[in-house]
């Protein structure tokens, strides 16, 4: 078998899509940039999360919506992932917080050099900086490069354009409209795995960058643990973007919404009461092991009386209440939710009413948290929308 196939996007979703496609059919892949996964290095400045050693249902619980993201992930899991970087010639371990990273040493550029010369080795045709910039008057993709425009033909196109955060690597979200015309139904993008706006109270602004460790927050009945950073505006850091979702929707329904954070999660409430017991106000915190922000903190949401208090404190210190006004913009967001509306795709990933057309990553209508859940279900939907289009040319389908 033996077709010509486009790919739209160099991101990990068009990289995984190429380099399964080029064994059996000829592979251009365009990217806008002047290097392919210009968003996977930035995501990689802090450390380089590949994927989580979670498998299996534990894994799937990651997604947004479950129901559309099991068949991809449990196909192409994280064991399934490591193995092939680790064919790449790129190792793995498990940190400890459970996410996967490159082996020390190796840099995220090398990892992505890796998927490149893995691409170029297996023929695939790359073409940079062309942009794509809609459809023409068949339906067929347009191209544009040093301000000449080429319509895309190929038997089947793989679109990998990403969301709208971080515009500068590129994923900026303008290729929506264009869809939109072309009759397939889309949602405006919107932030995910991003801070949150916190009107802060008393001297709690002075402490911006700081972060509060080991900490649990809860909005209503989800909670999470792990640790956030105060900041000029509010809050942000692990233990907030997977609630991000559920913030998301409460602002949307009730336009308010209320974290609940315990400062002492590993203490029981008579276990607090029993070390602040007969102490003096300043020897408190010392005897809770609470530094400086985790108390200002704790005083900017907390009426003073109770704060002053010692006999509220077992109670307080493990509900404090803390609202918040909006989340921060879709451009500072580590990724989004919004575009193509899931109604608009088949299984395969391809588009219903343009069935030539295969769609994959942040694209779509999908939610996951950090940790390597995001890495994670690109990859895995790029395979499995290279892996529809195979299925589709070798049955012989009429588009």
């Amino acid at each position: 078998m033996k077709g010509r196939v486009a790919v739209i996007g160099g991101g990990p979703a068009g990289m995984m899509a190429a380099w399964t496609l080029a064994p059996s059919v000829q592979v251009v892949l365009y990217e806008q940039g002047r290097s392919l996964g210009r968003k996977f290095l930035v995501a990689g400045e802090g450390g380089l999360n590949l994927t989580n050693r979670a498998s299996g249902p534990a894994l799937v619980q990651g997604y947004s919506p479950i129901g559309f993201m099991r068949p991809y992930v449990e196909d192409f899991g994280s064991e399934e992932l490591r193995e092939w970087l680790k064919q790449l010639g790129i190792p793995t371990y498990v940190g400890s917080s459970g996410r996967v990273f490159p082996d020390r040493g190796i840099k995220p550029v090398e990892v992505l050099n890796a998927i490149r010369t893995a691409l170029l080795e297996r023929g695939v045709r790359v073409h940079l900086q062309h942009r794509f910039v809609g459809f023409d008057e068949r339906g067929a993709p347009v191209m544009e490069s040093a301000g000449v425009k080429a319509a895309v033909e190929a038997e089947a196109v793989m679109f990998a354009l990403g969301g709208a955060s971080w515009s500068v690597t590129g994923s900026d979200g303008a290729w929506l409209p264009h869809f939109a015309a072309l009759g397939v139904a889309t949602l405006p993008f919107r932030p995910s795995n991003c801070g949150v706006e916190v009107a802060l109270g008393g001297s709690l602004g002075a402490h911006a960058g700081k972060p509060l460790k080991n900490v649990a927050v809860s909005v209503g009945e989800v909670r999470a643990r792990g640790e956030f950073t105060i900041t000029a505006y509010g809050l942000e850091g692990n233990v907030i973007y997977p609630l991000v979702p559920f913030i998301r929707e409460a602002l949307h329904r009730d336009r308010a919404a209320w974290l609940e954070v315990d400062l002492k999660p590993d203490l029981t409430e008579e276990r607090i009461q029993q070390r602040v017991q007969d102490t003096a106000w300043k020897e408190r915190a010392a005897a809770l092991r609470l530094d400086r922000p985790s108390m200002a903190f704790f005083k900017a949401f907390t009426p003073v009386h109770r704060y002053l208090d010692g006999n509220c404190w077992a109670n307080d210190l493990k509900h404090v209440r803390v609202p918040v006004t909006a989340l921060r913009s879709v451009e500072e967001a580590i990724s989004t939710v919004g575009g193509i509306a899931l109604s608009e795709v088949d299984q395969d990933l391809s588009l219903r009413a343009h069935p030539s057309f295969f769609v994959a990553g942040e694209m779509l209508d999908t939610d996951a948290p950090t940790g390597g859940f995001l890495l994670q279900g690109a990859f895995a939907m790029g395979r499995a929308a290279a892996n529809g289009i195979l299925a589709r040319l070798q049955l012989g389908r009429q588009y």
